[in-house]
């Protein structure tokens, strides 16, 4: 079968999963034919052989259950970047790019930095950090070895694994380590009886749930910078957790400022102890 019929017939399939359906067919063929847009789309007569299609018809009914695109194509863009992404590991967000740049406007004034990443996840966080900052010092932690084993791989892709240390722990516990200029993090924010939306259900829900309230974890990790005397602390958040998440850090010898997402909506803050 052509292309030109392959994208039409597929339309339906993903009307519901997507706001983009032809877009993703797009991405599923240049995947199975190593072929990039451009050549897809000035190709249309173009046809894929049995087992072509058979592994097309594949991608496309698991895409239709709203298992996420990512997870099929095993790749994630992300800072204008590629990175290499499986199931087991939180997909990363476009909001979390602010979240580096706050980190990096910090850290590009202090002379040989180094920070600790708090639930590392695929890695993007300090693989880009470590890519802006070529004499940062970097131990990620994360308490899923899929998660540091799909970091690592992604450290190694973008050639800055000489930067980063990978450890398998829960907060700082495994960390032996305790002089660090920063902590960034983008922890599980999630209320526990929050309704995820279908495409969500299938990422890991220890990368997602933070507690009851869902900032638990947040302020664990803030604990964690005062009892370290770690000076900043760069933390992603959900949309509704501000106010809370103020009245506990004016309890606090600190400064901090909020910052919002690209829709505006309140996603994270930084933290500066005093002293």
């Amino acid at each position: 079968m052509q292309i030109k019929y392959i994208i039409n017939k597929n339309l339906e399939k993903l009307k519901e999963v997507t706001h983009i359906p032809q877009k993703e067919i797009y991405i599923l063929l240049g995947v199975i034919l190593k072929k990039d847009f451009i050549w897809l789309t000035l190709n249309q007569e173009y046809s894929l052989s049995v087992d072509e299609l058979k592994l097309l018809d594949e991608y496309i009914s698991k895409r239709a259950t709203y298992y996420p695109l990512e997870y099929i194509t095993n790749s994630v863009s992300f800072y204008s970047e590629e990175f290499d992404i499986f199931e087991g590991v939180l997909i990363p967000r476009p909001e979390t790019e602010l979240l580096i740049d706050k980190a990096y406007e910090i850290l590009k004034n202090i002379q040989n930095p180094k920070i600790i990443e708090i639930g590392t996840g695929s890695g993007i966080i300090s693989t880009i950090l470590a890519k802006k900052l070529k004499n940062l010092s970097v131990i990620a932690v994360d308490i899923n070895p899929k998660a540091l084993q799909l970091a690592s791989q992604n450290a190694k892709k973008h050639n800055v694994e000489g930067q980063i240390k990978f450890v398998l722990s829960d907060l700082l516990s495994a960390v032996d380590e305790d002089i660090f200029d920063m902590i960034v993090s983008n922890p599980p924010y999630i209320a526990n009886d929050f309704d995820l939306p279908k495409n969500v259900l299938f990422e890991p829900k220890e990368a997602l749930f933070g507690g009851t309230r869902g900032d638990e974890l947040i302020i664990d990790i803030v604990n964690e910078c005062i009892k370290k005397e770690i000076k900043y602390f760069c933390c992603e958040m959900g949309y509704d957790q501000k106010e809370p998440l103020s009245k506990v850090f004016d309890g606090y010898a600190c400064s901090y400022e909020f910052y919002q997402d690209y829709s505006g909506f309140d996603r994270g803050f930084v933290i500066e102890l005093k002293g």
